[in-house]
């Protein structure tokens, strides 16, 4: 489930809950296992709180179309990824479980509504708050995120003083947005999925919403209690305003996680480095620097086209999905790399078309230490004891004089908060090892699955934020076929090959298969994959081009979309296995006819697979309490 809901709502949840709830990942689904770290967990506690700041309400503060949600998810997704137990508890699934249809009556927003709605509104309150109480205080959850309008002061004070008795520090975040361009941009993004706007011009229907939103919801008081803690983003982050925000050092944490964070739309990319001049993969050295060599070159050209072509390709069906001739330009691109001559290297083809590259020193690979050019057999020869214990937590464990991925977590941060402010597209060009640890970041994978993700050379990987949960496709370089990797001796590498069973994907069929830890493959029955339990950890490679896959969540089928085999189409989407993010969506589009994308194919319209749970309907409505 997506909140914490107690057993009569759940029971009746399933056919009212938001279109997104149907797309189950880790910022909703809270995992119960305290086996395991967070990703950049410092250190761990037996209560499971941290930094001695007790237990925190954030309560969201605004209209609906302010970006709440996106707010929320964010700051949940950060919180989590430092090991602060933190949920959202988003009061319009309360409602909607609770309301046969979802509909509620025309006075249920208002401040003089009748006691029929004043007794369903305290209903749906009641339900949201004792689900509060009850993580808070039998589950040691330390920060309760509540998403909801809040419109009056009244109702905030009474919150503030309902929370205090229980002990709860409380801290309002009001996004207030008066500029029209950001409203209409979320309400066309979010809003008008509804069949009530079905066949409208999107920039009419977004108008339509925000006028029902004044109707519905008449009186809405802006923030201006000097007696409360409270923050208020103006403008999705243009400008901030703090007031009394100083009551522990989490709340000093959240204040600056929210000073870089915004709401505006914008895409991330993930691409490899070319290789190096005349070294093979295996046997890269982590001191040394050398320069591409000519197939690292032709890579770099490859995939700055793929890319380009991809986003160009992006801005024509998006125009021709909302019927505009003449579609708006892109979006300025950024290139990060890191100092390595490599990655340098392989952005100069961009930077020779005017596109901005910045190098982050931060963005090194992890350090192998003494694993550097070892075999895995001499590895095991040389340090037995220190093979042993990487192969029970490889992410946290570190060979003699290397670094961990929880090292590189923790040099990462700088780089995650930066990368929340970008304003721009990205494209990030960097070591698998860092690869790995970013996208985590943003698709909130488990730190145990980190060390397992594959990001092959010969794909970009495109990650799209939303106000709900971020989504993530594959983007194939046509005319880049790279041959199956040796895998390193660096110990983001080492053993995990041989440590669960390894999931690929048939090129013929796009059906899934496993590798035993024998090593022999073994069709699975019915050309799906049945979902791994929590202990049964599968490191998962991305499929080939032409080949496709949805899957859904704990007990869930993955099987092959149904896209026309006959005309294999170059960019496939999918995301990296994670235990908490097990929603793979898949969406086929058209390549470029050419490597300069100068020409775009449009008879391939983008075709989305997604299984969805027994639990999910088709409820268009993504509406926002």
């Amino acid at each position: 489930m997506d909140t914490l809901l107690t057993a009569e709502i759940a029971a009746n949840a399933p056919r009212y809950r938001r279109k997104s709830s149907t797309f189950i990942d880790g910022i909703h689904d809270v995992s119960t296992n305290t086996d395991h770290m967070a990703p950049a967990q410092l250190y761990s506690t037996m209560s499971g709180r941290l930094f001695h700041s007790g237990r925190i309400a954030i309560v969201m503060v605004g209209l609906p179309a302010r970006g709440k949600t996106h707010i929320c998810v964010s700051l949940s997704r950060y919180l989590q990824w430092l090991g602060v137990k933190t949920r959202i508890f988003h009061l319009g699934d309360y409602r909607r479980a609770t309301v046969p249809g979802g509909a509620v009556p025309e006075d249920y927003f208002f401040p003089n509504a009748t006691p029929a709605s004043i007794m369903l509104r305290q209903k749906i309150l009641k339900r949201c708050r004792e689900d509060i109480y009850s993580w808070l205080n039998h589950e040691n959850g330390q920060v309760a995120i509540y998403d909801a309008v809040n419109p009056t002061a009244t109702g905030r004070r009474a919150l503030a003083k309902e929370f205090a008795k229980h002990d709860v520090q409380t801290l309002f975040l009001e996004s207030f947005v008066d500029d029209q361009r950001i409203l209409t941009e979320n309400a066309r993004n979010v809003k008008i999925s509804s069949p009530d706007f079905a066949g409208m011009d999107p920039d009419e229907a977004a108008q339509l919403y925000l006028k029902r939103i004044g109707a519905k919801i008449p009186v809405f008081e802006t923030m201006d209690e000097k007696e409360l803690n409270f923050v208020k983003m103006i403008n999705a982050g243009q400008k901030f305003f703090y007031n009394n925000v100083s009551f522990n050092y989490l709340s000093h944490r959240i204040v600056f996680y929210l000073t870089n964070l915004h709401i505006k739309s914008r895409t991330t990319y993930f691409a490899r480095a070319g290789i190096a001049a005349d070294v093979p993969e295996e046997e890269e050295s982590y001191r040394a620097d050398p320069p591409l060599g000519p197939a690292g070159l032709h890579y770099a050209e490859l995939m700055s086209e793929a890319l380009l072509a991809h986003r160009e390709y992006e801005r024509q069906a998006a125009a021709a999905a909302a019927g505009i001739t003449d579609p708006p330009p892109l979006r300025p691109l950024t290139v990060w790399t890191s100092t390595r001559l490599r990655t340098v290297q392989t952005a100069d083809y961009l930077k020779e078309r005017g596109y901005k590259v910045r190098q982050r020193s931060q963005m090194s690979q992890i350090n192998p230490g003494v694993c550097e050019k070892l075999s895995d057999r001499a590895l095991r020869a040389l340090y037995p004891e220190e093979v042993d214990l990487h192969q029970l937590d490889p992410y946290h464990h570190r060979f003699p004089r290397a670094e961990s991925y929880h090292d590189l977590a923790v040099r990462l941060e700088p780089i995650i908060l930066e990368l929340e402010r970008e304003q721009n597209d990205l494209l990030i060009i960097a070591h698998e090892s860092v690869l790995r640890v970013l996208y985590s970041y943003l698709m909130h994978c488990s730190a145990m699955d980190i060390p397992k993700l594959k990001f092959p050379r010969n794909k970009i990987i495109e990650i799209i934020p939303a106000a709900y949960q971020n989504e993530a496709k594959i983007v194939h370089i046509p005319g880049l076929e790279m041959p199956p990797s040796q895998g390193s001796s660096s110990p983001d590498n080492v053993f995990f090959r041989h440590a669960s069973p390894l999931l690929t994907f048939s090129s013929s069929s796009g059906a899934a298969t496993s590798t035993g830890g024998s090593g022999a493959m073994s069709p699975i029955q019915g050309g799906g994959l049945t979902s791994s339990p929590p202990e049964a950890l599968e490191p998962l490679t991305l499929p080939p081009a032409g080949s496709s896959v949805a899957a859904v969540g704990s007990g869930g089928m993955v099987k092959p979309s149904p896209h026309n085999t006959s005309q294999p189409p170059s960019q496939v989407t999918s995301q990296p296995h994670s235990r908490t993010h097990s929603r793979i969506q898949s969406e086929t589009v058209s390549p470029s006819s050419s490597p300069s994308g100068a020409q775009l194919q449009q008879q391939w319209a983008p075709e989305r697979v997604v299984n969805k749970s027994k639990e999910a309907v088709a409820d268009k409505v993504a509406d926002e309490d």
